[in-house]
């Protein structure tokens, strides 16, 4: 895997194979972590090749979201540690630090209408580009 996580990835069974799972950057499909590393209600940051974050989430229903890392109110690199839940039907993050609540779909600001963060497209597994 070429990015770094900024996660600690325990040593697993190396005979078993993982479940990739790869966001969409300018340049391509990047892997980012298995999909192992997800838990539901818990984000996973991921240092990309051009040096931004992304922050990676799974609900129970297993739908895996991408969004950049940064909290737009405040510059921290943080989102992937925000508390997770949904509001009408939609799944958000919200920041640790002053609580704003991020749409996982969408990336706009469920507080402030005028704020979002960028969504990156997702695929788990080996596949074609979508």
């Amino acid at each position: 895997m070429s990015p770094m996580s900024l996660m600690s990835i325990a040593a697993g069974d190396t005979a078993t194979t993982a479940v990739t799972v790869e966001i969409r950057c300018p340049r391509g499909w990047v892997a980012v972590c298995t999909l192992d590393d997800l838990l539901p209600g818990r984000g996973v940051a991921a240092l990309l090749p051009d040096g931004t974050q992304a922050a990676l989430f799974t609900d129970r229903a297993g739908q895996v979201y991408a969004i950049a890392n940064r909290d737009p109110f405040t510059g921290a690199q943080v989102l992937s540690r925000g508390l997770t839940g949904s509001a009408d039907g939609r799944p958000f993050v919200a920041s640790p630090l002053l609580k704003q609540r991020f749409d996982l779909a969408s990336g706009g600001c469920l507080d402030d209408p005028s704020v979002s963060v960028p969504v990156y497209r997702v695929r788990v597994g080996a596949g074609g580009d979508s």
